[in-house]
């Protein structure tokens, strides 16, 4: 496979990885109005999880990490998934219950460092500052696969991975779960009035979020083979708010436009692109300014991104009543006249 196509497989990849970030984030901030700072720790611990469950035991390979199971695709992936949502709800009590708004973001993006300097300094968990390498090609033995052949073929499985998870997400957006977490973002105080469980829902929109976190990350690992601190820092979690914002918050269609513009095309794509001689990096640095740029663009001319949030129409309200149910205000009716004495008892003629 020439150098072109394996760059171009590489940024479908990054595409379709991203696309699943995104929605994992978006039932949580767009649709429920959860500002999760923390979002890529949530990323790194189904990275990690899925690595350990993939890689054999870590006696003999140079490095320590935990587990070292072994597991076969798709196992190894759903267990990064899972591991990540039990993440969620340890975070969500802890402060989802009592925080709100900006107080919950610090805290958030706290423990989101705290985690990263756990990861980073204790190296019998995930290899420390090194990381996790060599995890194996999920399926490459299965089918005979090359390093160069792989490329494409996970390209190709990321993708049906993302349908699924797009078709999942639709469903549970358009569904009464959905329009319940967009009223909890809408107004908190009256959804709790009208008897809502704020805490319960906002802890399913995390535990579904983190879900979607955990497999994007071991996707990742997959691909790439490695995975270690410097991938998840804390400014990742912004490019991910970067693909809502400019796609579109709460719109899953918007959320693939955004995927394609600022982390395919503004985020990958200079990677591949030769170094200015005399000025190493500085291709990134100015796609940096592009991305902030773009980002003060669109909250100030086009706030609902790209593509706008569907307004949403219950189907009881699209119901077209018959014209005698109908009543006119306007109209003068007879007054209604109270029975006297006991109802019960009819006069004779």
């Amino acid at each position: 496979m020439s150098a072109f196509w394996y760059y171009v497989f590489t940024l479908v990849f990054f595409l379709f990885d991203y696309f699943i970030l995104a929605m994992g984030l978006n039932i949580q901030y767009g649709e429920t109005g959860i500002l999760n700072f923390a979002y890529i720790g949530f990323v790194a611990i189904g990275s990690y999880v899925t690595g350990v469950t993939s890689l054999p035991n870590s006696v003999g390979t140079g490095q320590q990490y935990i587990l070292g199971w072994g597991l076969p695709f798709p196992i190894n992936l759903l267990l990064g998934g899972l591991a990540s949502s039990a993440l969620a709800v340890l975070v969500a009590f802890i402060a989802l219950r009592r925080l709100r708004t900006d107080y919950l973001a610090v805290v958030l993006i706290s423990l989101s460092l705290v985690l990263y300097d756990v990861i980073n300094n204790y190296v019998p968990l995930f290899n420390g500052a090194d990381g996790l390498y060599n995890v194996p090609e999920p399926l490459a033995g299965f089918f005979k696969l090359t390093t160069n052949s792989f490329i494409p073929f996970f390209a190709a499985v990321s993708g049906v991975v993302a349908l699924i998870m797009w078709w999942v997400m639709h469903r549970i957006t358009n569904a009464p779960l959905g329009r319940t977490l967009r009223a909890i973002r809408d107004d908190v105080e009256v959804s709790s009035a009208l008897g809502k469980g704020v805490f319960r829902y906002q802890l399913t929109s995390m535990i579904i979020g983190a879900f979607y976190a955990g497999v994007g990350g071991g996707l990742i690992i997959q691909f790439g083979g490695s995975f270690n601190p410097t991938a998840w820092l804390p400014g990742e979690t912004f490019v991910i708010f970067a693909v809502i914002i400019v796609g579109g918050v709460g719109n899953n269609v918007g959320l693939l436009v955004g995927a394609l513009l600022v982390e395919t095309l503004l985020i990958h794509l200079p990677a591949f692109l030769p170094a200015i001689p005399g000025h190493p990096g500085l291709i990134e640095y100015i796609d940096t300014m592009v991305v902030g740029v773009l980002l003060m663009v669109m909250l100030w001319f086009r706030p609902q991104g790209v593509v706008p949030e569907r307004i949403r129409r219950s189907p009881i309200s699209l119901v077209k009543r018959p014209a005698s149910a109908i009543i006119d205000v306007a109209a003068p009716t007879e007054p209604v006249v109270a029975p006297v004495g006991n109802p019960a008892i009819q006069e004779l003629p």
